[in-house]
């Protein structure tokens, strides 16, 4: 395939898991993107690949002051005066691995395997969110000169995944065109016309740090670890029931505290989840158990391990948790409070996650929805000084309704009170897409939708942050949809593109084009 080639190696088992895979354009590029380190905020890379790109092949391309980038290509075979039509993806990709993967998201690249009718990567996200709908956009600027193709304009935007800033801060004249195709959907066979908004909140909790108990007999440090969770996107999963690993690790260590009794134990440590628009998949403690309570303390959590595979049932079937003692190399100088471990367990147990309410308007639609996403000490010291450590509590807030986004962050802030947080850094809120059924675009796609997969496409609204409702708020009379290929898994090493709607999805793309080539202004 002509043009610029990245730099990184091909990752092991790559090149073999996309042999003979149709469209060969798209996949070749997609093959490229797993080359290269595209982590949210990390995308300079990506960025000088995409330069490289349009220049080998002399499109023009623009960018903007925080990176956001457009590629433009002239229309063809007699689509070179209809109107500009906008193709848009995000460049970023979510970096989760497997706790027991060395890869390095900085510098490795991704490992690809074929199962069955999937590929997915070994023991990473695969990043086909939104890696095929960014190596669809380069397919169609490689397009030959006789495609039927409308002038494009291929917009690739940064930082999406990390709460869709690159769309917040787009410069306003990047792009030209008023009719869009967001590619960042992942569900073969519907149209997208309607998203969530959202916005992210962060607590910390300030916690004393004291000497440990001089106690007989003396304690000893433990482990534990839960994993193994399903995880996954926390606006499409949100409704599934996954165990949440930050609220679980609460549950355990308050099932240590009443098996132990007040004086039995105390919490050196406390770690869960990565990613804030991720379901919590591992979180992992260290305690000091007094050794006459350890078996009560044991007895516990394997207690606890039976009852949350009875709760999960088959859908949690990888879930572990266990309490491993651990060697002292050096004896635990400073534990948590008491009294603070007690404040943080009740915030971590009581905070809402899951969906909070269904619409009324569209049946089976999470209406708003909250995430615990992680809980992580922060570097340094405590605002007060030696003798304290900082908790930082993520949560993911979303919602249709933006009074029903802000009711619930209320609620979320309410509780932070209650427990005595220091700080809540409530992020500014990004805003829904509200569905246009008179949208032209839509129309189109509809009929050609229906063309290609022998029946209509279901038509209706994510509970996920497409960028959409940030670009229509940014560039005034944008007629948009959302489409795209069967991805499972996003936002976790669990993520796969299904092969067999990756042809289709090319193909529907193309022929939308194909009809828009036809129109005039």
């Amino acid at each position: 395939m002509p043009g610029a080639r990245p730099a990184n190696p091909v990752g092991e088992g790559t090149d073999e898991a996309l042999a003979g895979l149709e469209p060969r354009a798209l996949w070749g590029f997609f093959r490229d993107l797993t080359c290269i380190p595209r982590a949210s905020k990390q995308e300079e890379r990506i960025l000088a690949y995409l330069k490289d790109f349009a220049e080998a092949r002399r499109l023009s391309w623009k960018q903007d002051s925080v990176g956001n980038m457009v590629v433009k290509r002239s229309g063809s075979g007699g689509g070179e005066h209809a109107p500009c039509v906008v193709i848009q993806g995000h460049i970023d990709m979510v970096c989760e691995k497997d706790p027991a993967c060395a890869h390095d998201f900085s510098a490795d690249p991704l490992r690809l395997v074929k199962e069955g009718d999937w590929i997915k990567a070994r023991g990473t996200t695969l990043g086909a969110d939104n890696g095929i709908g960014v190596a669809a956009a380069l397919a169609l600027l490689d397009s030959p000169p006789t495609a039927r193709l409308p002038p494009l304009e291929c917009l690739f935007t940064v930082d999406e995944e990390t709460g869709l800033t690159g769309a917040n801060q787009i410069a306003p004249d990047l792009v030209t065109g008023r009719t869009m195709l967001n590619l960042d959907t992942e569900d073969w066979g519907e149209i997208f016309i309607g998203c969530s908004g959202g916005g992210d909140m962060t607590l910390v909790l300030e916690v004393a740090l004291v000497a440990p108990p001089a106690s007989q007999p003396p304690m000893a440090p433990y482990a534990l670890r839960l994993g193994g969770l399903l995880g996954g996107h926390s606006g499409l999963n949100i409704h599934e029931g996954r165990g949440n690993a930050v609220q679980l690790m609460a549950r355990v260590l308050a099932a240590v505290a009443a098996a132990a009794g007040p004086d039995g134990w105390r919490l050196v440590e406390l770690t869960g989840g990565e990613k804030r628009n991720a379901i919590a998949r591992d979180a992992s403690a260290l305690v000091l158990v007094s050794e006459d309570k350890r078996e009560a303390a044991a007895a516990a959590v394997a207690s606890l391990a039976e009852a949350l595979r009875t709760e999960y049932g088959g859908l949690e079937s990888g879930l572990t948790l266990s309490m491993e003692p651990q060697p002292a190399a050096a004896p635990v100088q400073q534990v948590v409070s008491p009294d603070d471990v007690s404040r943080m367990l009740a915030l971590l147990r009581g905070l809402p996650h899951g969906p909070q309410k269904f619409s009324h308007a569209v049946p089976g639609l999470v209406e708003t929805s909250v995430n615990v996403a992680s809980v992580k000490p922060v570097e340094g010291e405590g605002q007060a000084g030696p003798g304290w450590r900082r908790y930082a509590v993520v949560t993911s807030t979303r919602s249709s309704l933006g009074p029903a986004l802000e009711a619930t962050r209320d609620v979320i802030q309410g509780l932070a009170a209650l427990a005595g947080c220091v700080e809540v850094r409530r992020g500014k809120a990004y805003p829904g897409w509200a569905p246009n059924l008179d949208s032209p675009v839509l129309r189109t796609t509809q009929q050609v939708y229906g063309e290609v997969l022998g029946r209509d496409a279901k038509v209706g609204a994510i509970h996920a942050g497409l960028e959409c409702g940030i670009l229509g708020e940014r560039f005034a009379g944008m007629d948009m949809v959302s489409i795209g290929p069967t991805i499972k898994g996003a936002h976790s090493p669990d993520e796969r593109v299904q092969i067999s709607t990756v042809a289709p999805f090319w193909e529907l793309t193309c022929k939308i084009l194909e009809r828009l080539a036809d129109v005039r202004a």
